[in-house]
């Protein structure tokens, strides 16, 4: 569930990957194809959605392709140049940033940091709803 906080690190792929360790530690017998196509999708989705929803808080707030771009450098940066804090301040300058290159006003710009932060947050809330998720069909699968 880290993977959900910090972006950096892969939360779906770990807790994917964990089912394919307890398959070879303990059993794959209880999934099927249905338990692999289920988590597949997931994770594909939270891939995706990782992005997108960053990007959605971005355009949102009405900002340019440079501030989804600078968002997305600063979700990435942000948590190693600024430690504590560099995950809201990363994709929030990142996206100023961008929309200050694209000639915006500061104005504008502080709008979509403020998206960026805002969609920075929903991804969030996106990943931990879908990780759980999938912990919880895991263990379905297990007692079922």
């Amino acid at each position: 569930m880290a993977g959900a906080i910090f972006p950096i690190l892969p939360g779906a792929l770990a807790i994917y990957g964990a089912f394919f360790v307890y398959g070879f530690m303990i059993s794959f017998e209880p999934f099927g194809w249905v338990f692999w196509t289920l988590q597949t999708l997931i994770v594909a989705v939270l891939i995706f959605a990782d992005y997108a929803v960053n990007a959605w808080g971005v355009k949102r707030y009405g900002g340019s392709r440079a501030s989804v771009i600078g968002s997305t450098i600063g979700v990435l940066i942000g948590p190693f140049v600024i430690p504590g804090f560099g995950l809201l301040i990363g994709p929030f300058a990142g996206a100023v940033i961008g929309e200050l290159m694209s000639r915006a006003s500061l104005e504008q710009s502080l709008r979509v940091g403020y998206g960026s932060v805002v969609g920075l947050f929903t991804s969030t809330l996106v990943k931990i709803i879908l990780q759980t998720i999938m912990i919880i069909l895991f263990i379905i699968w297990l007692v079922v």
